[in-house]
């Protein structure tokens, strides 16, 4: 469901309109960690999968960096049990990095969901984010100085290796969660890694009532993520249409096309044109740093009736005379150099 206007008094929390898109699902893997987001989001399920006949299987992803952790993931699964849903702890073992600690055990943490879902048959993995985890990741993401794409924040559907990730809480703030964790009688764990100032989520989210204050409330950052979103949906849409109208060739493992187009269309558009051609060579999530100045040079190159060669990202670039561009991955042996 769309993400309550802000202000206004939130609804109670309706399964049914909570879970109608997942009613197709062949499966749905949950998972939970044992905090009252997740909890919630478990009981829910519980109750709208035997209504719909729909497979519910839990699991919680031990990362191994806190002695509690085991335990809390034990406690999942006897609060699973109680509610006859399957639950299965997968462990991240292995050496931890030293530096970048959270963005490793999130990668570790949806490889093993992900190669667990398809394990179990499941075509989905719903996740407990919330609409103050989405607020968090766009503060995070303006001050990395994100471009529109990043501004998007966490979509509510993605596809993660042909299983869709869903995020059914997205449009509600925690302490609704909370509330109704306490009220249901629900029990659940808090982890104190979410009050450990170590970590960049924790240190926005000591900032969030001071910005509320002013008015940039959870609710306001998350309508945000929304527009942002369709006009990065348009974006796209025009720059697809560009793209096929400048007479692409596909062949040998790479792609050319007319780049007039890069010159002739709005900078964003360009950026997005280029984007396109490079994942349809298997080449995706670029910098943005870099994306802007491979254009930059382009459309110099292009008005100027220049011919230019360079790489991006693992993959070569040249421009010919006529205007048109190839693009192919790097050879192996060539890349790093």
């Amino acid at each position: 469901m769309a993400a309550p206007v802000p202000d206004d008094p939130l609804p109670a929390i309706d399964p049914e309109l909570l879970f109608s898109h997942l009613s197709h699902a062949k499966g749905i893997l949950a998972a939970v960690s044992g905090g009252p987001d997740s909890m919630a989001m478990m009981h829910l399920l519980a109750r709208w999968g035997l209504e719909h006949r729909v497979s519910i299987l839990v699991a919680t992803v031990d990362h191994g960096l806190r002695p509690e952790a085991a335990e809390e993931a034990a406690f999942v699964a006897r609060e699973a049990a109680a509610l006859s849903l399957p639950h299965r702890t997968l462990a991240w073992t292995g050496e931890k990095p030293k530096t970048g600690l959270q963005e490793a055990a999130r990668e570790a943490r949806y490889r093993l969901l992900i190669r667990y879902a398809r394990e179990v048959g499941a075509s989905h993995l719903v996740t407990a984010h919330t609409q103050d985890d989405q607020a968090e990741t766009i503060l995070m993401r303006l001050a990395k100085g994100s471009g529109l794409k990043g501004l998007t924040g966490m979509r509510r559907e993605r596809n993660r290796e042909g299983i869709t990730h869903a995020r059914p809480l997205l449009g509600w703030p925690k302490a609704a969660l909370l509330d109704l964790c306490q009220t249901s009688g629900w029990r659940f764990v808090t982890d104190p890694s979410n009050t450990d100032e170590r970590f960049a989520r924790v240190r926005w989210r000591r900032l969030m009532p001071r910005l509320a204050e002013e008015g940039l409330t959870a609710s306001r950052l998350a309508r945000l993520a929304e527009r942002v979103a369709q006009a990065d949906e348009a974006l796209e849409m025009k720059a697809r249409e560009a793209l096929e109208g400048a007479a692409p060739e596909a062949g040998e493992g790479g792609l050319s096309f007319q780049a007039a187009c890069l010159a002739e269309e709005p900078f964003e558009i360009g950026l997005r044109i280029l984007a396109q051609a490079l994942g349809r060579i298997g080449l995706e999530n670029i910098r943005l740093q870099r994306l802007e100045s491979c254009v930059e040079r382009l459309r110099t190159a292009i008005l100027a009736s220049e011919s230019l060669r360079l790489t991006i990202a693992g993959a070569l670039l040249a421009l010919d005379r006529s205007g048109r561009l190839s693009l192919r991955p790097e050879p192996p042996r060539s890349r790093g150099r």
